[in-house]
């Protein structure tokens, strides 16, 4: 399995789509929500991004931006309007309040296409923690007619028009992400340069397809082909630990996802991660999170009401 395909598969927009309104300088838009992941694309035009701190960046027509929150953001024809008097507020799945298109005309207007990312599970974090709080990526393929396309759905009135938009914006967050990845700017994790790895790919490919399995560093070692000592120190230099301690992670990782679901048992979580009784999953979910199983799951409970009250990770 594909560890950066199974990091993004709960990843799903959820009608979060802002997009037909027309921006006329000056104007200015600010996202305070509390999304974890915002995508922003201009259709037509520019703006400027303006995190809560550091520096503005410039995304450009042709270019995409991934905003990490939960914290607030604007979005800005200039970062001087990012705080003036007449800054719009955006709460997903609505138009932005007081945005005309002045008759269809766009001359010198910005069309901005976003999507909201509400992402609590503690797999896609994995990923989150790997991103700066903002990162644009230039558009290095022709995809104007996906462009065209995403812009003429924006306000369509075709049955199921909403859930055509969301899937076209998670396509484009997977391609944003994966070209980020690919920058010499960008810093990935281990396990992603690891995945194209002769010695440690085939591992860690075995440990995310079956991570219930009783693997031994010498059984993936014969999956890649070299000796115990080989994979132990090519997955340590490449990954940052040993395979052992990342099935151990891994595991606790998914386990931490399952133990949100009421309907599963502390006992029946253990089982899914490869553990034969509860006890022994109890002693290594609280050494490697610090608390214990049943704990976390409280928690988890309650930082779910209200909604996005407390980030996840």
């Amino acid at each position: 399995m594909d560890v950066f395909d199974e990091l993004l598969r709960g990843v799903r927009g959820k009608g979060a789509v802002f997009g037909r309104s027309v921006l006329w300088p000056p104007w200015s838009l600010r996202f305070a929500d509390g999304a974890y992941l915002t995508l922003c694309v201009p259709m037509r035009g520019a703006g400027w991004i303006v995190p809560e701190t550091g520096e503005p960046r410039h995304v450009a027509l042709g270019e995409a931006a991934i905003v990490r929150g939960p914290a607030p953001f604007s979005f800005t024809d200039d970062p001087a309007n990012a705080t003036t008097a007449g800054v719009r507020e955006v709460h997903w799945g609505e138009d932005a309040p007081g945005l005309t298109d002045r008759g269809g005309e766009l001359g010198g207007s910005t069309v901005l296409l976003a999507a909201a990312y509400d992402v609590r599970e503690q797999v896609p974090q994995r990923l989150l923690r790997a991103l700066p709080p903002v990162l644009v990526v230039p558009d290095e393929q022709d995809c104007s007619p996906l462009r065209d396309y995403l812009e003429a759905q924006i306000g369509g009135g075709r049955p199921g028009h909403q859930t055509v938009l969301d899937r076209l914006l998670d396509w484009l967050l997977v391609c944003t992400l994966r070209d980020w990845f690919d920058r010499p700017e960008a810093e990935p994790p281990g396990w992603y340069g690891a995945l194209g790895d002769e010695v440690a790919g085939p591992a860690l490919r075995a440990i995310h397809e079956d991570p219930a399995h009783p693997w031994t560093t010498a059984e993936l070692a014969s999956r890649a082909g070299v000796s115990r000592t080989t994979l132990a120190k090519r997955f340590t230099d490449l990954v940052g630990n040993g395979p052992a301690a990342y099935l151990t992670e891994w595991r606790m990782t998914l386990a931490a996802d399952l133990l949100t679901r009421p309907e599963l048992t502390v006992a029946a979580v253990a089982r899914r991660v490869g553990y034969a009784d509860a006890f022994g999953f109890s002693a290594a979910f609280k050494r490697l999170r610090g608390e214990s199983p049943s704990t976390y799951r409280q928690e988890a409970a309650t930082a779910r009401v209200p909604d996005r009250a407390v980030p996840a990770g």
